[in-house]
Parts: structure tokens; C-alpha cells; sequence
């Protein structure tokens, strides 16, 4: 293989070695191998560039889309060593074990013989590296397998030209080369050199593998690439950077959105041993985008130094625009926006309004959700340093070419000047997609000559100055015939956007509305969706699940509500809504959006979604009449393309302390590539919805976050949590199937079965999230 760019740099995850030269790197890893090229002219679709021909969905509606070459993935070494580099973000979801994974599988290679690296940021070679939507295995399921099955037949094609010999007279098994008539056994490795030098097969030439020869997908089987680094603690996280002579940097931000510096005393601070420096970061007009927030740096020869000299400066902000955001009258607002009518629906369906005033029976509710704060183990923290105009950044992101874009915006540099390393994230929940804490460490790196300078929020600056999940109000109504049919919905929506972090706007994207408000799947005739305005006073930004987690708490609760009131059981009333199974195409729902997903290949289908339902209380053992104190409660979602329905068992002291000894997840996305990891994740989305619905909340006076830490931001313990979580897996079988996402279906659903469990329970309706101390209150 001809090398024409010694640029080649695998290891960039493992800093402590980062000054070693790439050629060395080259040289020292797979020279005389099977090698990942590099300066190959790959040609994707650059961000914003116009799309011709049809419309384009998934993967390829994506900035720079995917890629399928070996070359750019796959290096093995003449001894046979495979190394696999994940295009990911590793945040806890098992990206970096789950596309290698499909990788090795069709390559048919020894997985105990495989490490796994990470990439840095260059979609251009990559595809694209946004971590979010619960996209990376869905979107490059498909490019993976293409990966391994490319590589496989140019080792066989190899080995096939070794022994001058047929293609159709060779296997890859197990890490090996196989003549079947002769039994003549090759190495992977003894073959890379000669492999490398074919052509990539195209796809339409690649056989892949069927599903009954998987060694890997589907098994659940695959130890975590990384996992015994990561309980060890040999495992690279953001905050594990170190690099010679470098700095360490805390930043006083505006307490308010929009606030500003008016004046700083920095002299006491410089007086704290191992303080270095003050820097006054400039700030940015809105929109917020992932624009640093400015305010006062202090840089010092250690962390601690660094909090002693923040602390010791005497600054003067100027509130801004925002200093009088409060969360109590700002939710006051939010409720006058929903009991009044808007002129233009974003659903439109039959005639709500006249339906509901002939209904025999009207019933409505309103429910409330609070500011949340993604709170990731480890804090935002990133390390920047320019050494001859070149800058290098490691940071834990979700996003690392928009990490690289903003360097190359705020350094003013060539974008071939800037490098972004990826770190493993200890979780990301939609925090580090935005990459503001980079940019203040690159902007402090320059203002100290280039040296290194790591930047490390506290929690308190994690949780006070976020990119929050928005607060909402969701507004209720139905309208029921005398028999006890729904035939009319009226839902009114109110929640500043994410869209406002972007651009001026006081409504909710189509992507926020298909999070179930206007794509509601319920068989009645009449439906109609609204959106008033509501204006953001703080950075609105992606959280796990997004605006999922208010559309099913509020829906699941009244679809809860209603079967009470008409003395029904709820499941049998909930599946009646949905209705009969059938196809729906998204458009018809009036979502556009769809997870940008292809409405053929992904229709809503109610069926999937009636089946999770019957899975799961069938499992959970519905129906059954438990202690006094004891019940169950039942809510269904469909999101990220997955259909997911969960049941929590409660019991209930006399005194209201709340206890939850059971839930029951029922999941449905399509095929299933690890279903560990499927577990994993849902077990874990499940143990943050308890977290959100009974405790989480920012809430804001003056303009600025009342919460700074978890003594008042407050996350499930362990005690609190649910003893036992059953996840039940629904087979998909058909890998030519398209899949679903998995990260964060599992979290809606549950403040609604929950909240449900405990008016079966107690009698005692939950409309407003938190739960706190509400079980102690008097109805």
C-alpha cells in the first residue's frame, strides 16, 4: 500500500504519548501490514452544501453522510493484530464496542484479537461524528458491515493470488484464510501487505454476511473494547489530559444569559499561590449557538488554585436582558399561552373545536415540566494548545467536527491547522454537543502564548450554566361520545425552543412537534395541535430524550386520566386510542421531520407500538391486585424510531415515602446489533426518568439558576432507585430491517407510568414534575 500523507495518527486518545511523531506512530504499529490510509480523496457532502436529486434521509441527509472504505477503518499489523478505529463519541452507550463490533463480525475476525482506537475529528474522512439522535448505530449498522465485508474479500482476494488459486475456493474464518479443498490455512496478517494494494471492492460487488453466520451481532456476548481500562482507571477521559507545562483554568461566567462584565478587582486573586494569570474573556451577542459565555479566567499552575483565585476576585456584572427571568412566573405565563386558542394548528384533523363542544363528556388537564440540567459525571473540560500556529484541542465532546469548526472560527486559523482529539466522555446526555468549553480553553491557550491550558467546569458551573431541556406546559383536552369514545384531542404545547440557541424564533421546531405532540398515533377523528410563542431566557439545549419527556408524561398521564374517569382499565383503554394495527405514513401526522428519517422505511406503526404494550404488561403481570399502598402504572412511547412501553410497580408507605420495587421496559427497535448494550441503555434510561420525575429541577430567580450542586440539583441514589428492572427485548430476526435508536427511548415513558402508578396507588394525581415532597401534601 502506498502511503502518500505520513499523517496517520490512531493514538491520539493516549496523551502521554501524543508528542510521538505520526511516521513513528506509522512505523511502530503496522508497517508491512494491512494499514489505514491516509490523504485517500474521499468525497462527501460538506455541511450545507445543496443536496441534488431526491430528498435524502438517515445517514445520508447527514453532513458528510457515511463512509464505507476499510482503509479508513481497519489496520492489521503483519502478526495479525487488528486495530478498528471508532468514528464516534464513546459516552457510556457502547458505541466504541458496538460498530467495530460489526466491523470484526464480518471480516469473520478473532475479537480477543482486536483493539479498538479512537478517531479524531475529520468527517470528511469519516462521515459524519455527531453523537446524538441515538444515531450511531442506526445510521452506520450498514456502512460497518460494508467495512468488514470489504476488508474480508480483499483478504481472500489476497490469499486467493497467494496460492494462485480461485476466490470462490477460499473462506475467512476466525482470524484466518482457509483453502477449503486443501484445508491451507493463511493469516490475516501474512496476507495485509498484498490485501492493502487491491482495490476496494464497490458495494454492490460485497457479500455480506447472512444472520445465521454472525459470530458477533445479535449474541450479546462482546466484552466492552475498553471496559477493563475504564474500571482500572487506565481509560483516557477528558479530564485525564496531561501534557507538558500545562496550565489549569476556571472561568467566572455571567450569572445571567446576556449578562455582562462591568468591572473585575482581580488583585486579591493574584495573590493566591500558583495563580498565573487573570484573562477577560469576551463574550458574544445572541443567539447563543456554541459561543463561549465570556466573564473572568484565572489561570494557575493547578486546579485548586485556580477555583482559590476565582473565588478571590471582586467582579460586577450587568444582568442584561434576562435578569428577570423567574421560573414561577415564567410557568404562569406559559399557562395563560395554553388556555387560549392560536389561529394556525400545527394538526389539523376533522374539526376539533366543534367536536369537543358537542362531546357528551370534556375532560382536560394540564401538565408541568421544569428546566433540567444534563449533569454528566464528568464535567465539561477540555485542553488546548498552539505550538507554531497549529492548534490541538482534547476534550470530551459529542460533537468533534463542530468542535474543530469553532476552534478554526474563534482562533482564526486554517482549518488544516486544527486538531481535535476525542476522549472517551464520562456521559454527555446532549451537554457536549455543544463545544463552548473548548473554545474558552482555546482562547486561553493564545492568551498565554500557546501554552497547554486545560479548562474544568465545577458542577456548580455545569449545572448554573447549561444548555437546559427546556420547561414546558402541555394543555389537554378530549372530548368523549356517550359511549365513552374519544373523538376529539386538543393538545396546546408551550416551550421555549432550541431553535432560540440558533436563531430568534419563539416556536418549537418540526422536530421538537414530532416528538410526540403532533404525531400522536391515537385512531380519533378529530385532532388538533397548537404552539403559542414562548420566549427562551436561558441557553436551551439537546438532552436525553429532548422534548419526549414532557409530550409522554403529559399524554401517557391523561391517556391515564381518562380511563379512570371512565372506570376503564387503562391498558385495554390505551390500546383502544391506538386503535387496530396499521402502517401510518409520518407525513400524515403532520411530522415532516421524522427523525429525518425515511417515511417509507420508517412508518408509525401502530402495531409495534400495541405490541410493547401487551409485552410488557404481560410481563409485568397486569391486572394483578397487590397490597394496600401497591399498584402498577402503565405508559407507551414511540421515539428515535423505537416503540418502548414500561410499567412501574410502587408501593406507597402511609405517610407517602415512595418506594419502587419493579419496573418492566417492553422495547421494540428493530434489529438488535448488541442487545447488552440494548439492556444497558434502557436499564439506565430508566433509573434517570425515576431521577427526573421525582427530583430533577433548575428553576431560575433574578435570571440566574437557583440549583449549583446535587445537594439542591438532586439524581437518584442508589437506595431510591428501582430494586429490580426487567428489560424485555422484542425479537426483529430480519437484519435487512431498518433499526431504531436506543440511547434515549427508554426514558420518556417512565415519570407517566410512574405518575400512574401512584394515583393506582394513592388516588393522588401527579400533574407536576417533580414529584418532591407532593406525596406528603394533602389533595
Amino acid at each position: 500500500m502506498n502511503i502518500r500523507d505520513n499523517t496517520f495518527a490512531i493514538a491520539a486518545v493516549d496523551v502521554q504519548i501524543s508528542n510521538i511523531s505520526r511516521r513513528k506512530m506509522l512505523k511502530g504499529f503496522a508497517l508491512g501490514g494491512f494499514v489505514l490510509a491516509v490523504g485517500l480523496p474521499l468525497r462527501a457532502r460538506a455541511e450545507g452544501e445543496e443536496q441534488k436529486g431526491p430528498k435524502k434521509y438517515g445517514a445520508d441527509s447527514m453532513p458528510h453522510g457515511t463512509v464505507d472504505n476499510p482503509l479508513v477503518f481497519v489496520a492489521i499489523a503483519a502478526d495479525g493484530a487488528i486495530t478498528i478505529l471508532c468514528h464516534r463519541a464513546e459516552m457510556g452507550q457502547g458505541v466504541r464496542t458496538s460498530l467495530p463490533m460489526v466491523v470484526a463480525d464480518e471480516m469473520d475476525a478473532d475479537w480477543g484479537r482486536v483493539t479498538v482506537k479512537q478517531a479524531w475529528a475529520e468527517e470528511a474522512r469519516f462521515g459524519n461524528q455527531d453523537t446524538d439522535g441515538s444515531r450511531s448505530v442506526r445510521h452506520f449498522f450498514v456502512p460497518m458491515r460494508r467495512v468488514g465485508a470489504a476488508a474480508r474479500a480483499m483478504l481472500v482476494s489476497a490469499a486467493a493470488s497467494q496460492w494462485n488459486v480461485p476466490e470462490s475456493e477460499v473462506q475467512a474464518k476466525n482470524h484466518e484464510l482457509i483453502h477449503t479443498p486443501t484445508g491451507k490455512k493463511l493469516g490475516f496478517g501474512d496476507v495485509a501487505q498484498k490485501a492493502a494494494q487491491l482495490e476496494v471492492p464497490s458495494g454492490e460487488a460485497l457479500k455480506l454476511k447472512s444472520a445465521d453466520a454472525f459470530r458477533y451481532i445479535g449474541k450479546g456476548q462482546t466484552h466492552i473494547a475498553d471496559g477493563m481500562d475504564i474500571v482500572t482507571g487506565r481509560a483516557q477521559y477528558g479530564q485525564d489530559v496531561r501534557l507538558e507545562g500545562m496550565l489549569y483554568a476556571v472561568v467566572a461566567r455571567p450569572p445571567v444569559f446576556g449578562g455582562k462584565l462591568v468591572k473585575v478587582d482581580d488583585a486579591a486573586a493574584l495573590k493566591i499561590p500558583g495563580v498565573v494569570k487573570v484573562v477577560t474573556l469576551a463574550g458574544s451577542p445572541p443567539p447563543a449557538m456554541f459561543n463561549p459565555l465570556g466573564g473572568v479566567a484565572v489561570i494557575a499552575t493547578n486546579t485548586w488554585a485556580a477555583i482559590a483565585g476565582r473565588k478571590a476576585l471582586k467582579i460586577e456584572w450587568d444582568g442584561g436582558p434576562h435578569a428577570s427571568y423567574d421560573s414561577v412566573e415564567y410557568r404562569k405565563q406559559l399557562e395563560a399561552s395554553v388556555r387560549k386558542p392560536t389561529e394556525k394548528a400545527v394538526r389539523n384533523d376533522g374539526d376539533t373545536m366543534a367536536a369537543l363542544g358537542s362531546a357528551a363528556k370534556r375532560i382536560q388537564a394540564e401538565y408541568y415540566v421544569p428546566h433540567l440540567a444534563q449533569a454528566p459525571m464528568e464535567t465539561p473540560v477540555a485542553t488546548v494548545r498552539i505550538v507554531d500556529g497549529k492548534c490541538e484541542a482534547w476534550a470530551s465532546v459529542q460533537a468533534p467536527q463542530a468542535t474543530h469548526d469553532m476552534l478554526v472560527k474563534w482562533l482564526e486559523l486554517p482549518p488544516e491547522n486544527v486538531k481535535v482529539n476525542q476522549t472517551l466522555l464520562g456521559g454527555g446526555f446532549g451537554r457536549k454537543s455543544k463545544p463552548d468549553f473548548v473554545v474558552e480553553a482555546g482562547l486561553l491557550s493564545k492568551a498565554m502564548d500557546g501554552k497547554p491550558v486545560k479548562v474544568t467546569w465545577t458542577r456548580e458551573d455545569d449545572i448554573q450554566h447549561s444548555y437546559y431541556h427546556t420547561v414546558s406546559v402541555e394543555h389537554l383536552e378530549a372530548g368523549l361520545d356517550a359511549q365513552g369514545k374519544v373523538t376529539a384531542w386538543l393538545h396546546r404545547t408551550a416551550a421555549p425552543s432550541i431553535g432560540s440557541t440558533f436563531a430568534d424564533t419563539k416556536l418549537q421546531s418540526a422536530g421538537e412537534l414530532g416528538m410526540g405532540a403532533a404525531n400522536v398515533p391515537f385512531a380519533i377523528p378529530n385532532v388538533r395541535v397548537e404552539n403559542p410563542e414562548a420566549e427562551a431566557h436561558t441557553r436551551i439545549g439537546w438532552f436525553r430524550s429532548v422534548s419526549n419527556i414532557p409530550r409522554a408524561f403529559a399524554i401517557q398521564s391523561f391517556v391515564a386520566e381518562m380511563a379512570a374517569e371512565l372506570d376503564k382499565d387503562h391498558r385495554d383503554f390505551l390500546l383502544d386510542l391506538i386503535g387496530p394495527a396499521r402502517r401510518i405514513n409520518p407525513a400524515d401526522l403532520s411530522d415532516t421531520w421524522n427523525h429525518d428519517e425515511s417515511p417509507e422505511k420508517y412508518p408509525v406503526d401502530t402495531g409495534r407500538l400495541r405490541n410493547v404494550i401487551e409485552v410488557v404488561t404481560r410481563e409485568a403481570g397486569w391486572g394483578k391486585s397487590g397490597a394496600k399502598g401497591q399498584a402498577m402504572g402503565l405508559a407507551a412511547h414511540y421515539s428515535f424510531v423505537t416503540y418502548v412501553a414500561t410499567v412501574v410497580h410502587v408501593q406507597v408507605s402511609d405517610n407517602g415515602e415512595l418506594s419502587i420495587p419493579r419496573v418492566d421496559v417492553a422495547v421494540d427497535c428493530g434489529p438488535q446489533v448488541n442487545p447488552e448494550r440494548i439492556r444497558s441503555q434502557i436499564e439506565g434510561a430508566t433509573v434517570m426518568g425515576v431521577s427526573l420525575a421525582t427530583l430533577g429541577e433548575i428553576s431560575f430567580k433574578d435570571g440566574a439558576a437557583v440549583q449549583s450542586n446535587f445537594h439542591d440539583y438532586r439524581v437518584t441514589s442508589m437506595m431510591s432507585a428501582p430494586r429490580e428492572i426487567h428489560v424485555h427485548l422484542v425479537a426483529a430476526g430480519d437484519y435487512d430491517a431498518p433499526l431504531g435508536g436506543v440511547g434515549e427511548p427508554g426514558t420518556p415513558p417512565v415519570s407517566a407510568a410512574l405518575c400512574n402508578a401512584i394515583f393506582a396507588a394513592t388516588g393522588k394525581r401527579i400533574r407536576s414534575l417533580p414529584i418532591g415532597n407532593q406525596m406528603q401534601q394533602k389533595s
